[in-house]
């Protein structure tokens, strides 16, 4: 492996999937730090309701970052009457979008698999109070 390949997917801190689509040009210490730098941000991005980021909570499924450094986001919500659906979608692109390096942000909520508390992170169920 050269140092500009890397595998599909990168680990991600906790909770989502990090991926960098197959041969991509960006240097590993650049994806690493655009991958801290993402997380960070995203979670700055609180659910109204719940007292927790929403990455913790673990409504972020999978973040893309490719070699023109645009970023995908899949994200979903706790359930789909949830009253923050138009708002948090804007909040995380926002979020992601104040990162050094990043070009275009794209946000999509999908529904599958279904979010539940086993989502959550050991930090998330602290807060809530939820063991």
């Amino acid at each position: 492996m050269n140092e500009h390949s890397k595998p599909a997917d990168v680990s991600a801190p906790a909770n989502a999937t990090v991926a960098v689509p197959g041969g991509s040009t960006l240097p590993s210490d650049e994806v690493a730090r655009l991958t801290d730098d993402i997380v960070a941000a995203i979670k700055t991005v609180y659910d109204p309701e719940i007292p927790a980021d929403i990455y913790e909570l673990g409504l972020i499924y999978r973040i893309e970052i490719h070699d023109d450094r645009s970023v995908d986001v899949e994200m979903t919500l706790t359930t789909p009457n949830c009253p923050s659906a138009q708002e948090l979608p804007t909040m995380v692109e926002n979020a992601v979008a104040t990162v050094a390096g990043v070009g275009p942000v794209s946000v999509e909520i999908v529904w599958d698999p279904p979010w539940d508390p086993s989502r959550m992170s050991d930090e998330a169920r602290v807060v809530l109070n939820m063991w």
